[in-house]
């Protein structure tokens, strides 16, 4: 999955942006926060958690 494509499907859900971190951006659905690896291809392992 390309980033844009994680990131478009999360503000679909209700998940915003927080901040940028080392090598990640730190997104939030206002209970949770999880970091997404700035890199053009995401494996699955990093949005299991949208599910």
């Amino acid at each position: 999955m390309k980033r844009n494509e994680l990131e478009n499907e999360l503000k679909k859900l209700g998940w915003w942006f927080v901040r940028h971190g080392g090598n990640h951006d730190i997104w939030t659905n206002g209970e949770r926060q999880e970091p997404i690896p700035r890199h053009k291809d995401i494996n699955g392992e990093h949005y299991r958690f949208v599910n």
